[in-house]
């Protein structure tokens, strides 16, 4: 417990609690889109370089493939889990509920970076090369959920007049994304460049990084609690789901760890990675290839109700049944 009130209490999380605050509050309080933008860049390099950085000091580990097959399946599976609770609790129609789906296999980037920063923060950071498993498990939620939304892998592509699907390549959207290729990109200069070449880099990418991290989060809880406010299509049973999927994700992930024999800090990476739900490449691939489904709704689950539950709750939690556990 005192670990978990530590976690709870840490700068990085009470400034997502602070940012959430003073938007429900009405505050004028605001970080300029472009500055908020400008440290996701930072954090996506910053993370992805260290990740590159401990595998070229360490070398590759032969748990880091098993780790990675694990990912992909359970990114290309958890969709269906949460179609089945959309479908039968929420009573959504097969196009929102396999839109929906599609968010809760994904992964959520910051949500991985602000984990990492917690569990080094709590001395058990995970392996760095599990920033390679995060980009794994990007791609396969976004096939499954059109998958389930169309019924077939065969609309998946450039159409134009298909209905429900948008007119531009939903595999540039999925392949391409920059969150990811930036984070692979780092990762592969850290891993070439090794110590030598990180340590003149190192002040700004190691030293700022969890100040960068604070500001950044609190941007994200002013979006997210400003995003909670607009939403209209909300419903209780929405609110629900939004919390249950991650925690049983994270069960799922958190077996497949104990299975794999990860240590504490690698396990509850993982099982982040299983809980977060993704608001920024899902939901582009979907505007693009499902346009007709409820962006109002995904958006709100994913970044209103599941992003701020996994910073302030999720993510101490996982950390602490990894800890105990694995």
């Amino acid at each position: 417990m005192a670990e978990l009130t530590t976690t709870l209490l840490s700068p990085v999380i009470l400034f997502f609690v602070l940012g959430a605050a003073a938007a429900f509050a009405r505050s004028d309080l605001d970080v300029p889109e472009q500055v908020a933008k400008g440290l996701s860049l930072y954090l996506m390099a910053a993370i992805g370089l260290k990740g590159g950085l401990e595998v070229s000091k360490a070398g590759f580990e032969t748990q880091m493939l098993s780790v990675g097959l694990a990912g992909l399946v359970l990114s290309f599976a958890l969709p269906f889990l949460g179609y089945v609770l959309l479908r039968a609790l929420a009573h959504l129609d097969p196009l929102n509920a396999g839109a929906v789906a599609a968010h809760y296999g994904s992964v959520s980037v910051v949500t991985f970076v602000t984990g990492v920063a917690v569990l080094e923060s709590d001395g058990i950071g995970p392996a760095g090369w599990m920033v390679a498993v995060l980009a794994l498990m990007e791609t396969p939620a976004i096939i499954s959920g059109l998958v389930l939304a169309r019924g077939t892998l065969g609309n998946i592509g450039r159409t134009r007049n298909v209905e429900g699907f948008g007119e531009h390549s939903i595999w540039r959207e999925v392949l391409l994304n920059g969150p990811v290729v930036l984070l692979v990109g780092a990762f592969a200069i850290g891993l070439i460049a090794g110590p030598a070449g990180y340590a003149p880099v190192a002040p700004l990418f190691t030293d700022l990084f969890r100040g960068a991290l604070c500001l950044f989060l609190l941007s994200m809880g002013l979006l997210a609690a400003r995003r909670l406010r607009e939403a209209r299509n909300l419903k209780p049973v929405h609110v629900m789901l939004a919390v249950v999927i991650p925690l049983i994700n994270a069960a799922v992930g958190l077996a497949v760890a104990f299975l794999l024999g990860l240590p504490p800090g690698t396990g509850a990476a993982f099982m982040i990675l299983c809980a977060s739900a993704s608001y920024i490449a899902v939901p582009a691939a979907m505007q693009l290839a499902l346009p007709r489904a409820d962006a109002g709704l995904y958006l709100a689950m994913s970044l209103a109700i599941t992003f701020p539950f996994n910073i302030i709750v999720g993510i101490p939690l996982y950390a602490g049944i990894a800890e105990r556990l694995l």
